[in-house]
C-alpha cells in the first residue's frame, strides 16, 4: 500500500487576529487543530509543522508528531513542507506522499484525502481548487519529487512559495465542489473570517438536528 503522511500546517501566529495561535482557536467549541486532524484521521502518520511556535503551546495529541522549520531564511507553508520532507527522508520506511492541510480550514471535505490522492494519480503534485481558485496549502506531493527541497532551502535556491514550487514541478489541479456553506477551504485570517466560520458551523449544526 502507498504510504502517506499528513502534514498539518500550524505555524501561523494569526497576526491579523491579534497574534493568537491559530491552532488553538475554536469553531463551534472545537479547536481548529482537532477539526483538521479529524479529516486526516485515516492517515497513519500525522505531522504538525509548527514553525516558530513551541510545540507544547499547541496541545498536540499522542498521535501527532511535531516538526519544526529548518534553520533557514524560509518561513510559512513552504518551510512546513520542507520540514516534512526532511523528516520523511530520515525514516527507514518513508511516506511516498505528503498531504498538506492548513490548521485554519475547519470545513475540509469528508473526501479531502481520497479525492486529492485519486486526483494526484502519477503526477508529482496535486493542488486542490474550488471554483477555479487553487489552494496550494491544500495539496498532495510525491516525496520523490522533493528529495532535495531541504537542501535547496538551506542553499537559498528553492522557490519562495508552494505556488511556485507546484508550477516548477508541473502540479495538476484537483477541483472540489462546494460543501455545506460554500468554499471547503475557507480559512481564518481576520476577525470577520472567524465570525463567518462560526456562523457557518452554527448553520451546519442546525441542518443536522433532527426535526420535532
Amino acid at each position: 500500500m502507498t504510504r502517506i503522511a499528513g502534514v498539518i500546517l500550524a505555524g501561523g501566529r494569526g497576526e491579523r487576529l491579534g497574534g493568537v495561535i491559530k491552532a488553538n482557536l475554536a469553531i463551534d467549541g472545537r479547536r481548529l487543530l482537532e477539526r483538521v486532524t479529524e479529516r486526516l484521521q485515516d492517515i497513519d502518520t500525522l505531522l504538525v509543522a509548527h514553525g516558530p511556535i513551541p510545540p507544547d503551546a499547541l496541545g498536540l495529541a499522542s498521535h501527532h508528531i511535531g516538526i519544526p522549520d529548518l534553520d533557514t531564511d524560509y518561513a510559512g507553508p513552504l518551510a512546513g513542507l520542507a520540514a516534512a520532507v526532511n523528516w520523511a527522508n530520515q525514516q527507514s520506511s518513508p511516506p511516498e506522499i505528503l498531504v498538506l492541510a492548513p490548521v485554519d480550514t475547519p470545513f475540509l471535505p469528508l473526501d479531502y484525502l481520497a479525492r486529492l490522492i485519486a486526483g494526484l494519480a502519477n503526477a508529482p503534485a496535486a493542488i486542490a481548487s474550488f471554483d477555479g481558485q487553487p489552494y496550494p496549502t491544500n495539496s498532495a506531493w510525491r516525496r520523490n519529487a522533493l528529495l532535495d527541497l531541504p537542501i535547496a532551502l538551506r542553499a537559498g535556491s528553492a522557490p519562495h512559495s508552494l505556488k511556485r514550487l507546484g508550477a516548477a514541478l508541473g502540479a495538476i489541479q484537483v477541483d472540489f465542489p462546494a460543501n455545506a456553506g460554500g468554499d471547503p477551504f475557507a480559512n481564518a485570517n481576520t476577525p470577520d473570517d472567524l465570525v463567518a466560520l462560526e456562523r457557518r458551523a452554527s448553520l451546519a449544526a442546525g441542518f443536522q438536528q433532527p426535526g420535532p
